[in-house]
């Protein structure tokens, strides 16, 4: 957007706890510089239990970070901040103040942010559709689609279409590493909620609703409020009543915001 943007991230933890400290290591020296003495344990340079052991507490220290969104944002801000202002050749504080974040609990929590993400621009009336809502991630997807639609012409194969690498993939399988649902069906809803909250926009609104949410048991009109007013319903937890009200109860908290 013209002054914020929006991520949708997953945190892997299990994954980075299941790193030994050698690939913990590798991947923080792919992004930063390391210490003195973990450059001598690289070369095999350390034998002594003393120097290993202090060699461990980096890598600990190392692998919290590698899965940290505090961490994450620090450095995703200080990038942007960097390159904003050497555009506008001024030095100085960029960003207004800190990140703010909401845990998503379940699949409808995760469905309506990423919608309210990637309807934005339609919503702000910075574009007309989808395909020209830039920057968003639904853009993205919709033109690796057309790709693979052309491409087909050439070859039928009937594969499904490729996704973006660095974009978390749909797919209707069990799938930890995917969102549990078709490609297709998150266009066919991405562009329903469009046509929904833009009333300028050509076209008309499906009698039918999309299998998204017939699957999840959201009332449209419901669904068309939460992706207008995602940030203002929920508070640092979003998710459906019973996900929110088990996160109270864990939280040992009466209430949260957005249960109602």
């Amino acid at each position: 957007m013209s002054n914020h943007y929006h991520l949708v991230l997953r945190v892997d933890r299990d994954r980075g706890l299941n790193w030994s400290q050698d690939e913990v290591i590798e991947r923080w020296y792919r992004l930063y510089h390391g210490n003195p003495l973990v450059d001598l344990y690289r070369k095999g340079m350390i034998d002594d239990d003393a120097r290993l052991n202090r060699v461990a507490e980096f890598a600990t220290l190392w692998r919290e970070r590698l899965y940290d969104i505090s961490w994450f944002m620090r450095n995703l801000n200080e990038y942007i901040a960097r390159e904003a202002n050497k555009e506008d050749n001024c030095k100085g504080r960029y960003w207004e103040g800190r990140y703010y974040s909401q845990a998503l609990l379940d699949e409808q929590a995760l469905l309506s942010c990423m919608m309210y993400v990637d309807l934005n621009p339609v919503r702000a009336g910075m574009c007309d559709d989808l395909e020209h809502s830039d920057y968003t991630s639904i853009q993205t997807r919709i033109a690796q689609y057309q790709q693979h639609t052309i491409a087909s012409l050439d070859s039928p194969d009937n594969k499904p279409p490729e996704q973006p690498r660095y974009l978390m993939p749909f797919s209707s399988s069990e799938d930890n590493n995917a969102i549990a649902f078709t490609l297709y069906d998150y266009l066919e809803l991405a562009d329903w909620s469009g046509r929904a909250i833009h009333p300028n926009k050509r076209g008309s609104i499906d009698t039918a609703n999309p299998k998204l949410i017939d699957s999840l048991g959201i009332s449209a009109d419901d669904w068309i409020e939460v992706i207008k007013n995602f940030r203002r319903q929920y508070g640092h937890f979003a998710g459906s009543e019973h996900a929110l009200r088990q996160c109270a109860n864990d939280h040992g908290q009466c209430w949260i915001k957005g249960v109602g």
